[in-house]
């Protein structure tokens, strides 16, 4: 990160031991002593109105469509709000909730017999491709007005909606957990304006009351 110009660090859950004895190379040590740990993805998210995902494809079929990097990559540098690269551990990568709250989900074009990379090496090859066209990661260089909701708001919206679909009867509790990550994936595919937010929220506020308020 500290190679490429980049320093906002943010870990989920980590493993405690192994971060705090963490050792940076040369020059990046302040990206480590910065880093912002968060219990939850919403919360590492929340203030990113796009978050593209990594993956290899290895371990489970993605939801979404997935693109090559430098695809992902021209959508990030033209995105005018705040932009999150989201990596998955070594091991077992973004699980499928983890994907559902990307937008996007990219990957490296490695070959086929070795399609997994060292996550730092990823890490990378990624903010590369990004800074390759003198754009940091949300500089919002785009001339398109459209600004979206933020991460918070996208959780919000996708919240609401699972309980106003509870409260319908849409939710079948066997398969309430795949419901709700395919109800997280539609909102962010759905590029809900910011001003359009308020408005959409107002709506399910308003479905909600009627519904505990039944005359």
């Amino acid at each position: 990160m500290a190679n490429f110009g980049f320093d906002d660090f943010r870990l989920v859950d980590p493993y405690d031991a192994a971060f705090r004895e963490a050792v940076s190379a040369v020059g990046g040590a302040h990206v480590l002593q910065n880093a912002r740990v968060f219990c939850t993805l919403a919360e590492a998210v929340a203030d990113c109105s796009l978050v593209l995902g990594t993956t290899a494809g290895q371990h489970r079929v993605p939801q979404q469509t997935v693109e090559r990097l430098e695809v992902g990559m021209i959508a990030a540098r033209s995105h005018p709000g705040r932009v999150g690269l989201l990596f998955g551990s070594e091991k077992f990568g973004l699980s499928n909730e983890d994907m559902s709250f990307c937008h996007g989900l990219v990957r490296i074009a490695t070959s086929a017999d070795t399609p997994s990379m060292n996550l730092g090496q990823a890490v990378a090859v990624c903010l590369y491709e990004l800074v390759r066209a003198g754009t940091d990661l949300g500089a919002g260089t785009s001339a398109d007005p459209f600004s979206p909701v933020s991460g918070s708001d996208s959780e919000q919206i996708t919240r609401m909606l699972l309980e106003v679909l509870e409260k319908s009867g849409y939710l079948n509790r066997i398969i309430a957990i795949s419901t709700e990550q395919k109800v997280r994936r539609w909102i962010r595919r759905l590029r809900i304006g910011r001003r359009d937010g308020p408005l959409l929220l107002g709506i399910l506020r308003q479905v909600l009351w009627k519904f505990n308020n039944p005359e």
